[in-house]
Parts: structure tokens; sequence; C-alpha cells
């Protein structure tokens, strides 16, 4: 019975995967349908392969730095996981982002090395989401600064958009965050004894982060400087295609780009973002070919770095593999 469980829990998660791609790929025929698919073509036959390379070397170097984020953030809550483990946690979540079933992405695959090796999985876990946290408080900070740095020239329907996006994510965060506070005792009523003290674990560790501010002004600036990098990079993409745009132009729309991308439609955000950055950019006059062909040169680094990521904590695992618990 348990077999046949796990066989059913497998065929559903790859239907899920097979489900998103077909999403992802129907996402990119929209777009190709309205965009002449010769000028694509040729907008990314202009990137050298030299300087895709050195696209590439840039983004697994900013994720190199992302490992260190997230183990510090992770011992902060007092995980206690080596870097070879956080390397393997890390690489496999971007590996499982695009290519493996999950609801929510890669963080399944990063959370279950992590929750396994470490002596308090509890703290991997509180690690994680404080992680992610640092990393939305990023993007939300490059999207300030975009709105900051272009009063002018940003039209004012999407200066609209923007500003309440933003406030109504914070709106969001807030609601949640009150309604765990003041429904905690329905939601704790009737739950077993082994339930609440992993609650309480879990509660332990959020607090021991807390108490290391230095931890999460580390953590955040190293995401900013991450999520900054990658959008310098793909700004340079987009040179050789043909894009030329001020910088605080895709200061202010690639973050929102990356934000859509995390709606749970298609297999690690691929269509998705490039279609909100041909929506968020044709106000600047950036032609919608010149703008999808770098977002389709920049989704060719990020599957790349997935495979090189994957096979890197496929060796990480190996080394670690039979090692003692801490």
């Amino acid at each position: 019975m348990m077999e046949t469980g796990r066989t059913r829990r497998s065929a559903r998660g790859w239907t899920i995967i097979a489900l998103r791609w077909v999403a992802a790929l129907a996402v990119l025929g929209v777009l190709l349908h309205f965009l002449p698919l010769a000028a694509v073509r040729s907008a990314i036959a202009r990137v050298p392969p030299e300087k895709f390379i050195a696209a590439l070397a840039g983004y697994l170097l900013a994720h190199t730095v992302g490992v260190l984020k997230w183990r510090m953030v992770v011992n902060a809550a007092g995980a206690e996981l080596d870097l070879a483990t956080s390397l393997q946690c890390y690489g496999g979540g971007l590996f499982g982002a695009l290519f493996l079933p999950s609801i929510v992405g890669g963080d399944v695959i990063r959370l279950a090395v992590g929750l396994r090796r470490s002596p308090r999985p509890a703290a991997v876990l509180a690690g994680n989401v404080v992680d992610r946290m640092l990393d939305v408080a990023a993007q939300a900070s490059l999207v300030a600064l975009g709105l900051a740095l272009l009063p002018g020239s940003l039209p004012e329907s999407l200066r609209s958009i923007a500003t309440r996006t933003l406030l109504a994510a914070l709106a969001i965060g807030a609601v949640l965050i009150a309604l765990v506070f003041f429904l905690r005792g329905t939601l704790l009523r009737g739950r077993s004894i082994r339930f609440r003290r992993r609650l309480a674990r879990l509660r332990h560790a959020l607090r021991g982060v807390s108490r290391r501010p230095h931890a999460l002004l580390a953590g955040w600036l190293a995401g900013t400087a991450i999520q900054s990098t990658f959008l310098v990079l793909t700004a340079w993409l987009a040179l050789s295609c043909g894009l030329r745009l001020p910088l605080r132009v895709w200061l202010f729309a690639w973050p929102l780009a990356k934000l859509a991308a995390l709606l749970p439609l298609t297999q690690g955000g691929i269509g998705i973002r490039e279609a909100a950055l041909v929506a968020l950019l044709a106000p600047f006059g950036a032609a919608g070919t010149l703008v999808l062909a770098s977002g389709l040169v920049w989704e060719g680094v990020i599957v790349a770095g997935g495979v090189i990521a994957g096979l890197t904590a496929f060796v990480a695992g190996r080394q670690t593999h039979g090692a003692p618990r801490r």
C-alpha cells in the first residue's frame, strides 16, 4: 500500500512538471505568435558564444555567494551545516526548480538534504524561510530604487501599478502575520504534543535568527548584490541582441518580471518572466522582439546554470555521503 501511494505521488509530481512545461511553451508560443520569429532568432544569433559563457560564469559566481548567504542564514538559526552540505542543498535547489516535480520549486530539494544532515532540522526550515524573505526584500529594494530613479520618465500607469503591487505585497504579509498571531490558539487546539514540540523548535529557530540582526543585514545586502548582478548580466546580454535601455529602466522592470515568475504557473517561471518583461518594457519604447530575445538568452543561462548546479550538488553529495551527523 505504501509503495502504491509513493508511486501515485511520483506520477502526480511528474504530471505537474509536464503540465508546467507545456504551460511555459504555450506562453512562449503566444509571444512568438505576435512577435516575428525570424526577428527574435536573428537577435539571439547576435550574442557571441564567448559572451554567453562569460555571463554563465558570472551567474555561477553570483550563486556561489548565494551558497554562502544561505549557509550563513540557516546557521544563524542553529542548523550547523558545513559548506559541502550547503552546496549540495543550494545546488540541488537550483536544479530542482527547473527539472524536478515540486509544488514550491527547488525548496523541497534544498530542504530534503538539509533536514536530514542537520542536528536541528527546524533551524534549516526556519533559516530557509528567512532566506527567501531576504530574497524578496532584495527584489523589492531594486524595484523601489528603479521607481526612485524614474520619477519623470516612468508612465503614470506603470508607476501606479508598481506602487500598488508593492503595497499589496506588504499588506498581505502583514495580514498573514497578524492572522497567525491572533489565531495561534485556534491553530494549536487539538494538536498533538509532538506537533507542538516541533512548532516550538521552529519558533525558537526563528527567534535565533531575529537575535542576529547583523546576519539579516548581511543576507539582505548579499541578496541585493546577487540580484543586481543578474540584472546587469541580463542588460549586458541584451546589448548584443540590439536592446539598449538605461540601467534604471532595467532596475524597475527586471525585478518585477522576476517576482511575476514566482507564480506557480510554469516550470521555473519560464515564459511568464519573458511575457512580463515584454509588457513592462514596452512603455519605454523597447521592441518586443528584442526583449523576448534577451529574455530567452538569459533563460538559456539559467537552464545551463541549473544543470551545472545539479551536477555540483551530485558531486558534493558523493563527498558527504556516509559522513556522520554533526
